[in-house]
């Protein structure tokens, strides 16, 4: 490790549900954390769409960089897929539409879904960027037509505080419109799709130094952090921060469930395809093969619906004590955001001729043995499509502290499954900070993993 184990650094860290600024330093050979500020995030109604209010992500992540006192360097991550579209003079000039709204269900993709996966290695999903352009292009081209930059969510957060414009690659892989497995955009792609090609520009590395906090935020916060891009997408993150060995794969657990492998190039063969796999781009340039499943969100909407003020911990006992109906697709889109979660795994039970459940405990453990039996799916798929056998399921992020998904998990897989950390995502932008300021090393991580934080073998 590095000689300035006294840095302290800061991880802006925005989930679809909540966010967190995390502080971080070495001390002895030990990565301390202290979380300094947390806040909810929601979606608004703008412009007759669900948006983020990136108004209020702001002005939560410079109350928190005030909160946080004086550190050395700061780093963000939020999720993939979104972006903001800026004007001339650097302003918004649209809503920054979520992936959740309904805008790109009806959005037809001219180029044949077969050929876009073999060109940009990223699965079908119907909110990613390239339908999002697309209903903007539909819905009002004129937007487009006036916009000068494209900086998806993080990266216009990061904008906001410095100055600089950058579009970071792990999220940039996620649009649809990266060429596979490389570092540059498909512009023959974007030209084919009608899209201007001056949204899209050089792809930022993560380690790159975007600088110092502009005037007014070093004013507002009394803070004076350097600006250091790490890899922007959550999942990027949450996988730095898992301990992966040779024959490991990784499950970011939380909203969503993100399990695969990590691999020296794009896979998109037919297999993949089929299986709905995607390429996304890793901190350090390589891939994150891996599959989208749907993870805490469903939870977290039958505990909403419940409104009862029902906590985690009685849902589970519930379920514990519950007799399960039957299993529903955690990977159908009919799940990413109906009118009632609990009412639409009823209907997909019913609809497969089993009883609908009786209770919040019979309808969670449904959820809970469905993602199982999904990873479970999962880890074979990957087996069969990259030829490599795996020992090991690494869970980071909220979610591996379910201990009772954790349990089922290990039944439903049958390999060696650990838990921890949970703060993944955070840790792992703290740890990509740490690595392009020369205060730990690529290979100290899973050493300081181990020392740092409580990693359980289920």
């Amino acid at each position: 490790m590095g000689d300035d184990v006294d840095m302290e650094y800061l991880a802006i860290d925005i989930g679809a549900s909540s966010g967190k600024l995390l502080k971080g330093w070495l001390e002895d050979g030990i990565l301390r954390t202290e979380v300094v500020h947390r806040f909810p995030n929601s979606l608004i109604k703008a412009a007759g769409h669900a948006c983020w209010d990136i108004a209020y992500l702001e002005d939560e992540v410079i109350r928190g960089i005030a909160k946080a006192g004086s550190v050395d360097f700061v780093s963000i991550d939020t999720w993939a897929v979104d972006y903001v579209l800026l004007g001339s003079g650097g302003e918004p000039i649209a809503p920054a539409v979520s992936y959740r709204d309904s805008r790109t269900e009806d959005v037809i993709c001219p180029v044949p879904k077969e050929e876009l996966y073999r060109r940009t290695g990223i699965q079908f999903q119907r909110f990613n960027t390239i339908y999002q352009l697309l209903a903007q292009k539909a819905e009002d081209s004129s937007v487009l037509g006036k916009a000068e930059n494209l900086l998806f969510i993080p990266d216009y957060l990061a904008y906001r505080l410095t100055g600089v414009k950058v579009q970071e690659y792990t999220n940039a892989t996620t649009t649809n419109l990266l060429k596979a497995g490389e570092r540059e955009w498909d512009m023959d792609l974007i030209r084919e799709l009608g899209l201007p090609e001056r949204l899209f520009g050089e792809v930022s590395m993560p380690g790159k130094v975007l600088g110092r906090l502009r005037l007014e935020i070093r004013e507002k916060t009394g803070n004076d952090p350097i600006f250091v891009l790490g890899p922007t997408h959550d999942t990027a993150c949450a996988v730095l921060a898992s301990p992966l060995g040779r024959n490991s794969l990784y499950l970011s657990s939380g909203t969503w469930s993100l399990l695969g492998s990590v691999n020296g190039n794009a896979i998109t063969g037919d297999k993949a395809f089929r299986s709905n796999f995607t390429n996304e781009g890793a901190d350090d340039g390589r891939i994150r093969f891996l599959k989208n499943i749907m993870g805490t969100w469903m939870l977290q909407n039958i505990r909403k619906e419940a409104g009862s003020g029902i906590s985690f911990d009685e849902i589970v006992s519930r379920a514990e004590a519950s007799e399960l109906p039957g299993l529903v697709d955690p990977l159908s889109e009919r799940f990413l955001a109906p009118e009632s979660m609990t009412e639409e795994i009823a209907s997909a039970l019913s609809e497969q001729g089993i009883r609908q459940p009786k209770d919040i405990g019979e309808t969670a453990l449904v959820v809970y043995h469905s993602l199982a039996s999904a990873y479970r799916d999962a880890i074979r798929e990957i087996g069969n499509i990259t030829g490599r056998q795996f020992d090991h399921l690494a869970i980071v992020g909220g979610g591996s502290k379910d201990t009772f998904l954790d349990r089922l998990t290990k039944e439903y897989t049958g390999i060696r499954v650990t838990a921890g950390p949970d703060e993944g995502s955070a840790i792992g932008s703290l740890l990509s900070a740490m690595m392009h300021t020369d205060t730990i090393r690529r290979e100290d991580i899973p050493s300081l993993l181990s020392a740092s934080f409580d990693i359980r073998t289920i």
